[in-house]
């Protein structure tokens, strides 16, 4: 492996030990040692971040999308298995899908954000350059790599359609005489029931026979008016 990828793998273990260290002895001083060694970890992937900026059409909003890679390699280092892959792959595939879903939110057509992407043309030397060439040397954890860029694109559109879900539910609710005398009781309310979906959206029919009758009532209801509404949308 090359010196930048053997570095990242040396910044990753320091920041893993210092979260570690940070919830067995709360303080500021293990906190400040977490925030040095995410930022030395920033710094080591700041190349690999410009690249995939550049390389998903997002330059223009390039602080934009280096707030949404230090998300990604914030869950990189929460769910890296050294016992799975290097984590110059699996960051890899965690801030391209990070870079994918903040297109889509800003493009919305995938069609539209492609065709502005495609006028930036890449070398394999400038992702060497980048050392974002290291996940190509790991094919035994495209997979494993592949799978988490999917969950995290799930758990995206899981969360946006709960959201747009409580959202219609608590004007819904204010519209009636009782909710209108209580708005603070009603967004309480929207909140607890989007919490409630967000949990089942994923899990099989089987756990949510589990609940109580009003529970199951509330997610079969919630489950029926966001596939109407996705129904609904045009194409």
């Amino acid at each position: 492996m090359s010196a930048k990828s053997d570095a990242l793998e040396d910044a990753v273990t320091a920041l893993i030990q210092a979260r570690t260290a940070l919830e067995a002895a709360p303080g500021p001083r293990a906190r400040a040692r977490v925030d040095r060694a995410f930022a030395r970890l920033f710094a080591l992937a700041a190349p690999r971040i410009r690249y995939f900026t550049r390389s998903y059409g997002l330059a223009d909003i390039a602080e934009d999308a280096a707030q949404a890679c230090a998300i990604a390699l914030h869950r990189a280092a929460e769910r890296y298995d050294p016992a799975r892959a290097r984590f110059t792959t699996y960051v890899n595939w965690q801030i391209r899908a990070e870079l994918q879903a903040l297109r889509l939110r800003l493009h919305g057509d995938q069609r539209c954000a492609g065709r502005r992407a495609a006028g930036a043309v890449l070398s394999l030397d400038a992702l060497a350059e980048a050392g974002g060439d290291d996940g190509l040397v790991d094919p035994g954890a495209e997979a494993a790599t592949e799978q988490a860029a999917a969950d995290g694109l799930a758990s995206l559109v899981a969360d946006r359609l709960v959201a747009d879900w409580a959202a219609r539910r608590e004007k819904a609710l204010l519209r009636t005489p009782r909710g209108a005398a209580a708005p603070e009781r009603v967004a309480a309310k929207a909140h607890a029931e989007g919490a409630l979906v967000r949990r089942q959206l994923t899990h099989t029919k089987a756990l949510i026979e589990r609940l109580g009758e009003a529970d199951r009532h509330i997610v079969r209801r919630a489950f029926a008016d966001m596939a109407r509404m996705v129904g609904a949308k045009p194409h």
